[in-house]
């Protein structure tokens, strides 16, 4: 089974992207029992604790790479950590270096993906920027392509 984990703050306008995307995910896999999907909001501990539950995860979450804005990008944990050594690449108190230095420490063997998708904006009270959101369905179409690709769903 893998867990896809949304993470982000819908009131941070681009960070609420990894929701907005779970959320369409659930819609599109809903009868998948290969696939447990997991609204998450704000990186902390507790998602150590949820990873740890599962053999695979893919984490989406808006990232601060330098990237275009809504470029999406998916590598394991490792790669990110890495390639983007900038505490700023992960957009919540909890890093992405920050897991996979929790996980390594309690010796855990999960398979960590990150979806990683470029913000432009994360201004408090707004919504996603025009880029985000005219990408939002296209960067779906690829999570649920590497989804497929990665476990022959159906």
């Amino acid at each position: 089974m893998i867990c896809v984990i949304g993470i982000g703050n819908v009131l941070r306008g681009d960070d609420g992207i990894g929701i907005n995307i779970i959320q369409r995910l659930q819609e599109i896999f809903r009868d998948n029992a290969n696939l447990k999907f997991i609204n998450f909001g704000e990186a902390g501990l507790g998602l150590i604790n949820t990873i740890k539950q599962f053999p695979e995860v893919l984490l989406i979450d808006a990232v601060d790479a330098g990237l275009q804005p809504a470029a999406m990008r998916i590598f394991s944990l490792e790669e990110a950590v890495i390639k983007n050594s900038s505490e700023n690449f992960s957009t919540h108190e909890l890093t992405l270096s920050g897991v996979f230095q929790l996980l390594k420490g309690l010796g855990l063997k999960v398979k960590v993906f990150v979806a990683g998708i470029q913000v432009k904006d994360m201004g408090y009270g707004k919504g996603l920027s025009d880029e985000l959101r005219e990408r939002a369905e296209v960067i779906t179409q690829e999570i649920v392509s590497y989804l497929r690709d990665i476990k022959e769903l159906k």
